[in-house]
């Protein structure tokens, strides 16, 4: 091939990438225009609904109460505050529950013996419920700050331990018989093949993770907490205020989002072949 074809080849793969590039995004765009019209209908709809005296506002709560709330809330600060303690323990819990989890699944790939020893006991408590370790975990350790995040952490570290293990298993034999028939000893070997082969597990425990640690840090709020926006739902509901309880909610929702995009953005700069990331 001479280098006016190559050249010529490479233009028509730039374009072609960038052709898909501005396919993706002009997608992306309608998808999101088409979801947020569908949801601007789902609020109207809902505020007509109460207006006209089809929905109870009492039962259900209402747009218009649920802007007027928030923006209470957001006045007095109690909506920052509550939405930083829960982030706070959240984000903590999660990152000290998943990275420590991956990296003790990762180490068990060094030793089969242990890893068939405490097998039953993490398939076990993968399978609890953790937030029926609540009592116990805030009897240990109070009802402050640091019981939720041991709490987001014993959610987190399980999945994360058991995902970075499994992934490990999931590795061409074939290929690690090659470098030992090439001389690599086991330290090289996990460097340069079972740590890089287990990051899609270990990404999607940590996808997982966001949703278990949420939960285990609102359940702990529930129980006993002076701040966070599991305790302001729990209030909420007690008072039969649904409105705050919406707040508290699409907080929530928002809060789970922006944990989801970091994660993606995550992956993306780690794993850049995987499918779903141009």
């Amino acid at each position: 091939m001479s280098e006016a074809q190559l050249h010529t080849h490479v233009i028509r793969a730039g374009s072609v990438k960038e052709n898909d590039e501005q396919l993706a995004g002009n997608t992306l765009l309608t998808d999101n225009l088409w979801r947020g019209a569908g949801l601007a209908l789902v609020i109207l709809l809902w505020q007509v609904g109460v207006n006209v005296g089809w929905i109870n506002s009492f039962l259900m709560g209402s747009p218009v109460g649920i802007a007027g709330e928030a923006w209470r809330l957001i006045q007095s600060g109690q909506l920052l505050n509550d939405t930083i303690a829960t982030v706070y323990a959240t984000v903590v819990g999660f990152l000290a529950g998943s990275i420590l989890g991956s990296i003790c699944g990762l180490m068990l790939w060094f030793s089969r013996s242990v890893a068939r020893i405490i097998d039953p006991f993490m398939v076990a408590l993968n399978g609890l419920p953790k937030i029926a370790l609540a009592p116990m975990i805030i009897i240990w350790f109070g009802s402050g700050m640091f019981s939720k995040i041991m709490l987001a952490f014993v959610a987190t570290f399980v999945v994360a331990l058991l995902s970075a293990y499994q992934g490990t298993h999931q590795i061409d034999r074939n290929l690690i018989n090659l470098m030992r028939s090439l001389g690599a000893s086991r330290r090289e070997i996990f460097s340069k093949v079972v740590a890089p082969a287990t990051l899609p597990w270990i990404i999607s425990a940590f996808r997982l993770n966001i949703g278990f640690a949420l939960i285990a840090e609102i359940g702990g709020e529930f129980i006993s907490s002076d701040r966070g926006l599991g305790r302001m739902i729990f209030v909420a509901g007690n008072l039969f205020n649904l409105n705050v309880v919406w707040v508290g909610v699409i907080m929530l929702m928002i809060v789970a989002i922006v944990l989801y995009v970091i994660v993606s953005q995550v992956e993306k700069r780690l794993l850049p072949w995987e499918k779903g990331h141009k």
